[in-house]
């Protein structure tokens, strides 16, 4: 199971996340998500928020694509190799380190929210999901992404439940009837390195808000 960053950013969580870091070299594939190609591709840039960025290859695309990113991890091992790719591709991107309840998001703020399979616990108030719909301005998009077809029972043997974290699915009921939803299906995954590389398919949701 693919989870670039948990919610919880207390200091358990980001010294297990940065020690999963520090653990190798390079974690992830260090390409930009295939889903985040295909639905981002011919948006206008404008302000975008990647929550849960890891190393940093979809900030870095975006930033390369005219986007204003703003990109959160809770593992600073992580940020600081997203911080040497991005200067390595010479784009700038305001790397945050915190999960997304701690980062105060502003409502509207972003014609871009990219969740790429974030660990975002599932609660009774829904309040990670809630703030990913919040953030997206009048006309904004909102792309959320998680692996399909996730063996549950395994991903529990490995010490991770699905049903704990908030999935596609979860965001797209806290839509109101004015969003319009583009795409919220299975896609093949088309990535065959770094960790995940054995997921086949993602559960994609790419929603618009209304511009009033």
């Amino acid at each position: 199971m693919t989870q670039r960053s948990p919610e919880g950013t207390g200091v358990d969580a980001m010294a297990e996340w940065d020690a999963r870091y520090a653990g190798t070299d390079q974690v992830w594939s260090g390409l930009p998500n295939p889903a985040l190609v295909a639905e981002v591709t011919g948006l206008a840039p404008g302000r975008a928020l990647d929550v849960g960025c890891g190393e940093g290859a979809d900030a870095v695309w975006l930033a390369r694509h005219g986007w204003d990113v703003t990109a959160l991890d809770v593992s600073q091992v992580a940020l600081q190799r997203a911080a040497h790719h991005a200067d390595d591709a010479g784009v700038e991107v305001r790397w945050q380190h915190r999960g997304l309840l701690d980062a105060a998001v502003p409502a509207g703020a972003f014609e871009l929210v990219s969740a790429m399979y974030p660990a975002l616990p599932r609660t009774p108030a829904d309040e990670a999901g809630k703030v990913l719909v919040a953030a997206v301005a009048p006309g904004g998009v909102l792309l959320v992404v998680h692996h399909a077809d996730v063996d549950s029972e395994q991903a529990r043997e490995h010490g991770f439940d699905p049903a704990d974290y908030v999935s596609p699915a979860d965001v797209a009921g806290l839509l109101g009837p004015e969003w319009e939803v583009r795409f919220d299906r299975r896609r093949p995954r088309g990535t065959t390195t770094g960790a995940g590389a054995h997921h086949t398919h993602d559960v994609v949701l790419h929603a618009r808000r209304p511009r009033t």
